[in-house]
């Protein structure tokens, strides 16, 4: 049996970047740092608060003081710092919605200030995607939005108020995941633009984000088959090298999304698309935060390998840890120089407030009344989001407006008259409000928003996700978005607590 080069062994840990379980680092993490592993990824299940997040990354940096700690703290629907109780910070789309550069970068800003009070090195954010397909699964929310100018113009903002704060940003999903309707965590998604479509559509937020001052970028799984159409984007050597390097003229660090994403482990394995994203230009893969010590060990062995039979040049393998090496000083170097300063999560929800935007059809319909029955129709977790992460309105308008009621309706719940009928006996001498999260993209919603609001037209529809018109219905409240701060920017619109309702009319705002 082969025993592979220690020096390859050596390399191959500085490329890897495994997650754990836990809120205490486990042993096996701990011999793996010390024998030279380079890098961890932290997740919502390795955070339980900010104190407890800051001992934690102490804790990994006294086994290896150089480690590169990353984690995806987007704001808004994607948090790893608020996973128990939800953002206090607007996600991109809501920022995209209020169009303040400024705004989106003093955000950006604070939760850097989070993010680095809690030791944290690199953010996997700004999301750079383009969302021009409404019925993306995956991205929507995280967006800025639907325009490319608009996108990249506050993708520069975030990337600039991010690194302000010490923590470096990473553009992310290479070369754009936004005009796709699959899930690269569950399949992979087809990009169907030409160059011309692509270079004027998908890739001006990567272009402003490297001219911002962002040193990675993170690589999607999605087969765009104007430059490879054979391999994804993460293993194609035409995009990463060919498009990103030579073409984009980018030299910093090139991070995999996780390969234990079906995007790529269906067709390759977790060990073929380790080795074939590092053959084709990925500096840092990311394995995700089921890894153990058995695969990462298995990983190292199979670079190792793969090297020794020819299949990932050695030069290759060293340029790779001598990028995340480079990364790594020049990511303790902003640290150093950037000032500290204290998150500002009051920005958070000002921020919120500013990207809501209501249209009344019913004169009087706002501000409620009294209390009010809500009816929340779940929508099934994705991997990115987490199952966890609370969202909706009940603890916001029952704070604002004690005594209001809630019915939560499972994840796709076909419609049911019998249930349709105890949903209106509830709200009966009470306020409607029904809220939902991408109604457009549910298959049974129609159905229900209908029939409720056949039977009862007073009622308020919340959209807490992509905004699209709910046919019907005395008013409509989207939000942009359903972190915490969104809910809450929401409850006080409905219980009329906002010093800006009424008032002036502004941008799609409607006034009773």
């Amino acid at each position: 049996m082969r025993r592979p080069d220690p020096e390859l062994l050596a390399l191959a840990d500085a490329v890897l970047q495994p997650g754990f379980v836990g809120t205490e680092a486990p042993d096996w993490i701990r011999r793996r740092l010390a024998d030279g592993l380079g890098s961890v990824l932290l997740f919502a299940r390795n955070v339980r608060d900010p104190e407890q997040a800051a001992a934690l990354t102490g804790a990994l940096r006294a086994e290896n003081p150089h480690i590169l700690i990353a984690v995806d703290e987007e704001g808004g629907d994607i948090t790893r710092l608020e996973a128990a109780t939800g953002s206090s910070y607007p996600g991109n789309l809501a920022l995209g919605a209020v169009d303040d550069t400024d705004l989106t970068e003093a955000v950006a800003r604070s939760i850097g200030a989070e993010l680095r009070a809690a030791g944290i090195d690199l953010d996997y954010a700004p999301d750079a995607d383009v969302n021009s397909n409404p019925r993306n699964p995956v991205i929507g929310t995280r967006s800025f939005g639907s325009d490319a100018e608009l996108t990249a113009r506050h993708v520069a903002a975030y990337v600039r108020g991010l690194q302000s704060s010490g923590v470096a940003a990473c553009a992310k999903h290479f070369p754009g995941h936004g005009d796709t309707d699959v899930d690269s965590h569950l399949g992979l998604p087809r990009v169907d633009l030409d160059v011309a479509a692509l270079a004027a559509h998908a890739l001006p937020p990567f272009r402003a984000a490297l001219t911002a001052g962002a040193r990675a970028v993170m690589t999607g799984h999605l087969l765009v088959p104007a430059y490879d159409p054979d391999r994804p984007a993460t293993v194609s050597e035409r995009l990463l090298q060919g498009l990103l390097r030579e073409e984009l003229g980018f030299d910093g660090l090139v991070v995999s999304d996780a390969v234990e994403m079906a995007g790529v482990r269906a067709h390759y394995g977790l060990a073929g698309a380790t080795v074939r994203a590092l053959a084709a230009g990925v500096d840092l893969v990311c394995i995700g935060d089921g890894s153990t010590e058995e695969q990462v060990l298995a990983l190292r062995e199979a670079i190792a390998d793969a090297v020794a039979d020819g299949l990932l040049p050695a030069e290759r393998l060293a340029r790779a840890a001598s990028r995340v090496r480079e990364f790594g000083a020049w990511s303790r170097g902003l640290r150093a120089a950037a000032t500290r300063t204290a998150p500002d999560r009051e920005l958070g929800l000002a921020a919120a407030r500013r990207a809501v935007r209501v249209s009344v059809h019913t004169r009087g319909a706002l501000p409620l009344q009294g209390p009010a029955h809500l009816v929340e129709f779940g929508v099934p977790g994705t991997v990115v989001q987490g199952d966890g992460v609370p969202w909706g309105l009940g603890p916001a308008l029952t704070g604002l407006l004690p005594g209001s009621t809630r019915t939560t309706l499972a994840a796709d719940t076909p419609h049911d008259p019998a249930v349709e009928s105890e949903v209106l006996r509830a709200a009966r001498g009470r306020a409607l409000v029904l809220v939902v999260r991408d109604a457009h993209r549910r298959p049974h919603l129609p159905e229900w928003t209908s029939a409720l609001l056949t039977r009862r037209p007073d009622a308020v529809v919340v959209e807490l996700g992509l905004p699209r018109a709910v046919p019907g219905g005395a008013a409509q409240v989207d939000t942009h978005g359903a972190s915490r701060a969104c809910a809450l920017a929401a409850a006080e619109i409905l219980a009329g607590r906002t010093a800006t309702w009424p008032g002036p009319a502004r941008p799609g705002r409607v006034q009773p």
